[in-house]
């Protein structure tokens, strides 16, 4: 018998000012039982123009970084207190959601 991972949505964000370097809030409580909590993966997704991502404490830039296209998921399950991101061009926007 194989048992089923199950995952719990524990939030989302929307970061539309991402000129400069930027971090993720990741959530600290469970919004369902207010409990505390350490989501363990993002499904992030960037919309209108690409993006660049760096998750090795360096900070990435336009056009240094892992790229990201638009409508592109990226699942990442590292540290989420670590990945940062930049836009490639002007007026860039990530839609993240944040699960168990």
């Amino acid at each position: 018998m194989s048992v089923k991972d199950t995952t719990s949505c524990l939030g989302y964000q929307q970061i539309t000012s991402l000129s400069s370097s930027t971090a993720l809030t990741v959530p600290s409580v469970n919004p369902v039982t207010g409990d505390k909590c350490t989501p363990g993966k993002a499904v992030i997704i960037c919309e209108t123009q690409a993006v660049r991502w760096r998750d090795d404490g360096t900070a990435p830039t336009s056009s240094v970084g892992m790229p990201l296209a638009t409508g592109q998921p990226l699942s990442y399950d590292g540290n989420l207190t670590r990945i940062r991101f930049i836009e490639q061009t002007a007026s860039a926007k990530i839609n993240v959601s944040y699960y168990l």
